[in-house]
């Protein structure tokens, strides 16, 4: 008989990934992976809603267990929903990086609640779901007027694997403007302009929705009690995954790191966060507002990288290069949108090499991690998740930036596959860490540090 098994849809905004969880000992069983895209559309550009469900039935048919798969869970990106008109056919599936919305930004400011309310600050494009929802009401009002329920990107997953609709609160209180934390309400701006009557009801993300429709069943072979579950917000999945068993009182952070490195520090106050500064209030999947501090590091890192025909390892040797010629790259002035150059600034970096620039790139990271964990005045353990968890020359440099404070990284490199295993019902097991251990303190690159952040924050 086959060991049971829990299957995660991981929808990021760069890749999209079918993951095989064995219930029983937790270890990934098997990984698919496909890139996320976006589509031109007659109204805004679109996820690509169409592509990705065939990939994953094509995914599910080849799997050979598939008949083993107990549950389904559900992961997305945040900043994304699909809106359905009467017949359930999608009308909208925005793309929250179109520049079109951009036409209604001062006129949409001018709207919002304000940021003690939601604690989602006034981001660009369309970072902001409420602001993707008025560019579509007041643009293309003939259109929007047919929405008839708008599905969050987890819970859109959920629907098309099982046909049930729902609403969850990670996903709705990840920088919407839709959502009062403090109250667990809908914003005043989603009541007053209609939106929060197209959310269909709130339910946990570990809540089963239904079983895999007979239609699913029939195309791929799944079993027909495979579960499916309400599904979850990705970051918040990568922080619930950490946040299991440990004491409500005791202080830790999260670096989720993907597209965005996503800074999540429980025990930190509220009235750290600073709207101007790209910070907010998560929710997690408990109902408890967190507070956030991001940027867009994984793409930058890419940037920062340019082309290459193989994969480059940041190593000390490139870092002391970095060092020696005091090559920067600087932060941009604003949020990073999708582009293949580096939108903040880099200095003296013309010559770099190979595994120069990787470690130049590694030590951005490190440097703006470090920042956006002071700009949280996080304290306690430092839990390293996702790809960046694989990066030890990251590891060492954020260690000896914060020699106060534990730096620990989840062994499977992704707490989602954990967070999953949860939702779906299977006993919490204690997270499976390893502490960092420095074999020295680095020291000349906290004298970088000290120049790179007169460069970066001249007016600090």
């Amino acid at each position: 008989m086959s060991k049971p098994l829990i299957g995660i849809l991981d929808v990021g905004k760069t890749h999209t990934k079918f993951i095989v969880v064995d219930a029983d000992s937790g270890r990934i069983a098997a990984q698919h992976e496909r890139a996320s895209r976006s589509i031109a559309g007659p109204v805004i550009r679109a996820l690509d809603v169409v592509g990705i469900e065939q990939w994953l039935r094509e995914t599910l048919s080849a799997f050979p267990d598939k008949a083993a798969i107990e549950a389904l869970v559900p992961v997305a990106h945040g900043a994304a929903a699909v809106l359905l008109d009467s017949g359930e056919q999608v009308l909208f599936a925005p793309d929250y990086e179109d520049d079109a919305f951009e036409l209604v930004a001062e006129t949409y400011r001018a709207q919002r609640d304000p940021f003690p309310e939601t604690f989602s600050p006034f981001l660009p494009l369309g970072l902001n779901l409420g602001r993707q929802f008025f560019f579509l009401e007041s643009r293309h009002a003939t259109q929007f007027k047919r929405v008839e329920s708008c599905l969050l990107y987890p819970q859109y997953w959920a629907w098309r694997l099982c046909g049930e609709k729902a609403s969850e609160v990670t996903s709705l209180g990840c920088h919407t403007d839709l959502w009062r934390p403090r109250e667990a309400k809908p914003s005043k701006l989603a009541d007053r302009r209609g939106w929060s009557r197209l959310l269909p009801a709130l339910r946990a993300a570990s809540e089963t929705l239904g079983r895999v429709s007979a239609e699913l069943v029939r195309a791929t072979g799944l079993d027909p009690g495979c579960r499916v579950q309400c599904g979850i917000h990705d970051s918040n999945a990568s922080y619930l995954s950490h946040r299991i068993g440990r004491p409500a009182a005791e202080p830790f952070s999260v670096v989720s790191s993907g597209t965005w490195i996503i800074v999540m520090a429980h025990g930190s106050p509220l009235s750290r966060l600073r709207e101007s500064e790209d910070m907010l209030a998560n929710v997690d999947a408990l109902g408890d507002a967190v507070p956030t501090a991001r940027f867009m590091g994984g793409r930058e890192y890419e940037a920062i990288l340019g082309p290459s025909d193989k994969p480059l390892v940041p190593t000390h040797t490139g870092l002391a290069s970095v060092l020696r010629r005091r090559a920067f790259a600087l932060p941009p002035e604003h949020a990073a949108s999708e582009r293949s150059e580096f939108a903040g600034r880099l200095i003296r970096t013309e010559d770099l090499k190979g595994e120069e620039r990787a470690a130049l790139a590694t030590a951005y990271l490190a440097l703006r991690t470090d920042r956006r964990l002071s700009d949280l005045g996080a304290t306690g353990d430092i839990v390293v998740d996702g790809p960046l968890s694989a990066n030890r020359l990251y590891l060492e440099l954020l260690a000896n930036l914060r020699p106060e404070s534990p730096i620990r990284l989840n062994n499977a490199r992704s707490g989602v596959a954990r967070a999953a295993l949860v939702l779906a019902g299977v006993r919490a097991r204690a997270a499976d860490y390893v502490h960092l251990a420095l074999s020295d303190s680095l020291p000349e690159f906290l004298a970088y540090k000290s120049e790179w952040a007169d460069l970066a924050y001249p007016h600090a």
